[in-house]
């Protein structure tokens, strides 16, 4: 099974990529995040006519997320179901051959003294309890998507320099390992344990791609009996480098699955 995730920034202005991709790669599952358009207007035709199973859910401007499958989902949920207020277009979890697929698109923080960056950690706090109650560590799950950390310093440009950014901060990074301590593992880190490699160059910085001052803030992360069956985790950094880019690229990983 192969399975990519990608924050288009706009899936509407995107779309030439993504169907570029889809085209050119046939994963089984790709997962977007940031789409940016209410659910009338999601353009479902065109990734159909590609050959994809299409399950979304947006708002207009902001947030949205969209899970594309070559086969129909065994099942499909919405957002959180803890009973609290609810959550924006941020969380689907699609059940694919068996395989639960959680797609995030977390909060980003704004600023460490903003209430929406105690959103962002609260967020987390919802999200391993949403993993207790759908999922066990001793079971194949996939969670993925744009989740807005960057674990550790080989995983940012200057990480000295960015110890009070929402995606560096202690308290994120902590929020975000506590989450993934309830029993998944980076696949890309599996795999790569030294490799410095980015998701994510802003584009508010022109020469932020060439430099490669950027980011890894776009993980696929499996439990254990699905991680030892990763063959393959990269970047495809081309996406990135196409006309009218998104300033995140697509990651991808194989399972044996």
């Amino acid at each position: 099974m192969k399975i990519a995730t990608f924050n288009v920034n706009s899936l509407r202005k995107r779309l030439p990529i993504v169907l570029g991709w889809l085209e050119r790669h046939r994963p089984d599952v790709l997962c977007l995040q940031e789409t940016k358009v209410q659910d009338g207007d999601f353009p479902a035709l065109a990734l159909t006519a590609a050959g994809y199973q299409v399950t979304f859910r947006g708002m207009k401007s902001y947030n949205g997320v969209a899970v594309l499958t070559l086969r129909r989902p065994d099942a499909v949920f919405y957002g959180f179901d803890d009973g609290k207020d609810p959550d924006e277009a941020r969380l689907l979890r699609v059940v694919v051959q068996g395989i639960p697929i959680i797609n995030t698109y977390i909060p980003q923080g704004f600023e460490i003294e903003s209430p929406k960056y105690q959103y962002k950690l609260g967020w987390f706090t919802r999200l391993r309890a949403y993993f207790d109650r759908h999922l066990s560590p001793k079971k194949p799950a996939i969670w993925c998507g744009d989740v807005n950390v960057a674990p550790g310093p080989m995983d940012v440009h200057s990480p000295e320099t960015h110890l009070k950014h929402v995606c560096y901060h202690e308290d994120a990074r902590n929020a975000y390992t506590k989450t993934l301590a309830w029993g998944f593992e980076d696949v890309f880190r599996r795999l790569h344990p030294d490799r410095r490699q980015f998701t994510f160059w802003d584009y508010r910085q022109p020469s932020s791609l060439d430099a490669d001052k950027g980011w890894r803030i776009d993980h696929i992360l499996a439990t254990a009996p699905l991680a030892k069956t990763c063959t393959q985790c990269d970047v495809d950094i081309e996406p990135r480098r196409a006309k009218d880019p998104s300033d995140h690229t697509v990651l991808w990983a194989e399972f044996q699955a």
